[in-house]
């Protein structure tokens, strides 16, 4: 039987299915940041929920959206989540390939 790890390094070895998760790897990672800002503010959904005046069914939903492109998640949402977890949100604009990165903090 083959490992999830296996049979996704054969999937990406079809270039079209290798754009495709290129194309949602920026969407992974917001989410990522996501779960990891909860943890480390030693935070369960339910607590983020009540900070933000939702519930918990919301922020679960906020935490796996990714690629859930109905439901994109707006800037003042995501404020709203970073401010529960004790964090700031911050965007950035990073010109491809290159280093040069745009802030708005």
């Amino acid at each position: 039987m083959m490992t999830h790890e296996e049979f996704t390094k054969k999937l990406l070895q079809n270039p079209e299915v290798q754009k495709e998760y290129d194309a949602l790897d920026d969407e992974f990672s917001l989410f990522d940041e996501l779960l990891k800002a909860r943890i480390k503010a030693g935070l369960t959904q339910a607590e983020v929920a009540d900070r933000m005046g939702t519930k918990t069914p919301a922020i679960a939903r906020l935490e796996a959206g990714g690629g859930n492109k109905k439901h994109s998640p707006s800037v003042s949402t995501l404020r709203k989540y970073a401010k529960a977890v004790g964090c700031h949100l911050e965007i950035k604009l990073v010109r491809k390939g290159s280093n040069m990165k745009i802030s708005h903090g």
